[in-house]
């Protein structure tokens, strides 16, 4: 009767995701969240946030199925290498960093298309919430010099700022806007199981 009790309540773990998702944290000293955007029509600016944290579940029978995630980025650790620019962009005329600090992602599933995983979730930035998609390249796992199991994965997306609020611009005299609209975000990341 135990054994056939234990059977069931391990089934129903495994059922609920309860018992069988691996957890790994970001490295962020190995790791990069970046993002480009038009600048002046023919060119682009280059950035990235220096401060951020987040995690994957990982299911453990294939040990590379991305199962969740969430991340949580420093608005004010925005960084172009123009410490004028970052002053800037950290005002209320892009992300507002005292009234909203922080830039986050929430994995609400995990679907595959194209035989690769793709994250569907909420993305927060300057106060407004919208759901998006994310799909994620995944590396490992594989066993580092300090025994530590590692993963590494690469997601890229892009949005649109206006979306969010960011909607400072102006007008060229040429034609054409100052900034772009469209924002490329790419995260290249290290994570260690827990």
């Amino acid at each position: 009767m135990n054994k056939i009790l234990s059977f069931a309540v391990v089934a129903l773990l495994s059922l609920t995701g309860i018992a069988s998702a691996d957890t790994y944290k970001i490295d962020a000293a190995h790791s990069a969240v970046s993002f480009s955007i038009a600048h002046l029509v023919i060119s682009e600016v280059n950035g990235r946030f220096n401060e951020f944290e987040g995690e994957l579940t990982v299911d453990p029978a294939t040990k590379s199925l991305v199962t969740g995630g969430k991340g949580v980025i420093q608005a004010k650790s925005i960084d172009t290498g123009i410490k004028k620019r970052d002053e800037h962009l950290c005002s209320a005329d892009f992300f507002e960093v005292e009234k909203f600090p922080t830039l986050t992602f929430t994995g609400t599933e995990v679907v595959v298309e194209s035989g690769k995983p793709v994250f569907v979730g909420k993305f927060t930035m300057h106060g407004v919430t919208k759901d998006i998609r994310v799909p994620v390249t995944v590396k490992g796992p594989i066993q580092d010099p300090w025994g530590k199991t590692r993963i590494a994965f690469t997601a890229k997306t892009s949005l649109n700022r206006k979306d969010y609020g960011l909607t400072y611009n102006k007008v060229l005299e040429a034609g054409g806007l100052m900034l772009g609209e469209e924002v490329n975000i790419e995260i290249k990341a290290e994570a260690v199981k827990q």
